[in-house]
């Protein structure tokens, strides 16, 4: 088999494992507002899963970026689509918030085993040409797994109720990881093969710690972009469908079927994000353009949420794009620059947590700041964190660029 068809297989495989990621993960973000409704509980109750998901799904990221760098991780990524699965099909027979919750915190375990690994998969198997091509693919390709949540959730509520939008998601994750198991080894090169001495990988590893490389890198400002990043991409996409059906007296149904546009408009943020890139030739500075964006349009949504829901959805999903493109710079781009430090798997498990704590942050808080000061202060917050994105990403820059020359 010629290389370039090799690469290409791999990158659509990737981006198939991640798809799936997305449709177990997000699903429960996408039937939140009719799970409040049908159990009859409150927003904050029915956010408790999410926000221990986010919780577990964050901290199971160390440990899987450093398992990444250390085992293979081939094998870490079938496990995690197989735990995933039977985390989707047991919320289906569940009827406590306590135990949905327990159950969702797995779910961020499992989730948590697919993306470092899957990083340095990348890193190792594909040219430099190609490894950036396929992290704007695999972007796309969670975008597209949101997009199909928020069709298909409306669907099975109207259908047989929000439990058969776990239930799918579980059956398509099966598939997939005896797909990857069974494929995915025929499309990447051996660890000799990638490096010309094999201990040279494992020595880059425990040559430096990673908190020097930290420091070095300028990197801890930019862990606090990442946690803006998080809290305004997931807070906004949780709580969407809540915010319109409040908002404007919508069904929940179609207010979760609004939502879609989200990552519809994201493909295009994603998109715009790479030609951002490669004109600042700077993922830093491409992050400055894009929260400084999210603030303007925090702004308008500040001023504007309540005389229009069309004013309102496309400034939510501008903020939402932004955060996307910012995701595919500062999560799937970044890590590669630690390459030479044998870090890579471990930089993006650990700036991947970042993003989830944010999200956790906000899954919670953002219900919180709703319920008792109004949409109105919380989306006043959103543009905030907007602007304390686009100051951290300013402050990181020089030395930044210091590390990357």
């Amino acid at each position: 088999m010629n290389n370039l068809k090799r690469e290409k297989t791999l990158i659509a495989l990737c981006c198939i494992v991640y798809f799936t990621s997305y449709i177990t993960r997000h699903n429960y973000a996408a039937a939140l507002a009719e799970i409040v409704l049908d159990m009859n509980i409150t927003k904050s109750q029915g956010s408790f899963a999410m926000t221990g998901m986010f919780i577990t799904y964050g901290l199971g990221q160390l440990i899987s970026g450093f398992l990444g760098d250390k085992c293979k991780p081939h094998k870490i990524i079938f496990g995690g689509l197989l735990a995933t699965a039977l985390c989707n099909m047991g919320i289906t027979f569940l009827h406590s918030p306590i135990s949905m919750t327990v159950l969702w915190c797995i779910n961020g375990v499992a989730q948590a085993m697919l993306w470092p690994p899957l990083v340095r998969i990348m890193a190792e198997n594909l040219s430099q040409n190609y490894y950036r091509k396929a992290c704007v693919y695999v972007a796309i390709a969670s975008s597209i797994g949101s997009i199909s949540v928020y069709l298909f959730v409306p669907m099975c509520i109207i259908l047989s109720g929000w439990r058969l939008s776990f239930f799918i998601p579980a059956i398509i994750s099966i598939t997939v990881s005896l797909i990857w198991l069974f494929t995915e080894p025929h499309y990447t090169i051996t660890k000799q093969q990638a490096t010309k001495n094999p201990e040279d990988y494992q020595k880059k590893v425990t040559q430096q710690s990673l908190w020097s490389i930290i420091l070095l890198s300028g990197s801890i400002p930019i862990i606090f972009a990442i946690i803006c990043q998080g809290m305004l991409r997931d807070g906004i996409t949780t709580w969407m469908p809540t915010f319109i059906s409040e908002h404007f007296a919508l069904q929940t149904s179609v207010s979760i079927l609004t939502t879609v546009f989200l990552p519809l408009f994201s493909i295009f943020s994603i998109s715009a994000a790479s030609w951002l890139q490669k004109k600042c030739n700077n993922d830093i500075t491409a992050s400055i353009l894009l929260f400084t964006t999210a603030f303007l349009a925090g702004l308008i949504l500040f001023f504007f949420n309540s005389t229009s829901i069309t004013i309102s959805a496309f400034c939510m999903m501008l903020i939402t794009g932004c955060m996307h493109g910012i995701n595919m710079l500062l999560i799937s781009r970044l890590p590669i620059h630690f390459h030479n430090y044998g870090r890579i798997s471990t930089i993006s498990g650990l700036l991947n947590t970042f993003t989830y704590v944010g999200s956790a942050i906000s899954s919670y808080g953002f219900a919180v700041f709703s319920e008792q000061l109004g949409w109105g202060f919380t989306i006043g917050l959103w543009t905030i964190i907007a602007l304390i994105g686009a100051i951290t990403c300013i402050i990181s820059l020089p030395r930044w660029n210091r590390f990357i020359k």
